[in-house]
């Protein structure tokens, strides 16, 4: 498995983990060392991946994995962006956040970026858009802020470089619209873990162990 703030970020899930050797986000040819260093086809789930520092893994290492035998599983994160991508090839999806990259034409690769540590366990700095977005229909759903508040506050953060996208800044939006109700986001957010999704997921899968469910 390859994971990184996704995991960071929920001690349900590194509770859970133990079935796999957990490796650092995937990077371009890290899935072609690991065939190598492996000549039994196993199963290979990509959650956390990265893109800026380093190459994205790559879909034709994907497609070799698949090739050789692996069922390769994408959730979350960058795993999500690529079942996504490579569903039509046997790459397996899960979670919400796949489910929206599957359902929503607009839902885009940054919802789901952020900015972490360099460095086990790769604790983010940042908070992924789709993690805010979450949070502001929250807000709507349970009256505090008005849906087209919401909406202005979700428009502004996507206009922002996803390094600059955090809760702290997303209740400093609200407070600046209206002191109050701002007040009442940062009371509300205080518990801030369930909204994040892609950790969701992932608790999710290991609880449910989905890839010995999946050919049974």
């Amino acid at each position: 498995m390859y994971a990184g703030p996704t995991l960071a970020s929920s001690p349900r899930a590194r509770s859970l983990v133990a079935p796999f050797d957990v490796r650092r986000p995937v990077r371009r040819r890290d899935v072609p060392e690991l065939l190598a260093s492996q000549p039994v086809a196993g199963v290979l789930v990509v959650v956390d991946g990265v893109f800026h520092d380093h190459l994205a893994v790559g879909h034709a290492e994907l497609r070799d994995a698949l090739a050789a035998g692996w069922k390769v599983w994408g959730l979350s994160s960058m795993g999500a962006i690529r079942a996504r991508e490579m569903s039509p090839l046997g790459m397996r999806g899960y979670g919400e956040v796949y489910q929206r990259f599957v359902d929503e034409e607009d839902f885009q690769d940054d919802e789901v970026t952020l900015l972490h540590e360099t460095t086990a366990p790769y604790k983010g700095v940042t908070e992924p858009l789709v993690h805010l977005r979450v949070a502001v229909d929250h807000l709507v759903e349970q009256g505090i802020v008005p849906a087209d508040e919401g909406a202005s506050v979700i428009a502004d953060l996507k206009s922002r470089w996803y390094g600059e996208r955090t809760v702290r800044g997303m209740i400093e939006d609200f407070r600046q619209r209206d002191r109050a109700r701002g007040d009442r986001v940062r009371a509300e957010l205080a518990e801030f873990q369930r909204f994040r999704v892609k950790s969701a997921d992932l608790e999710r899968f290991l609880e449910d162990r989905v890839w010995e469910k999946a050919d049974a």
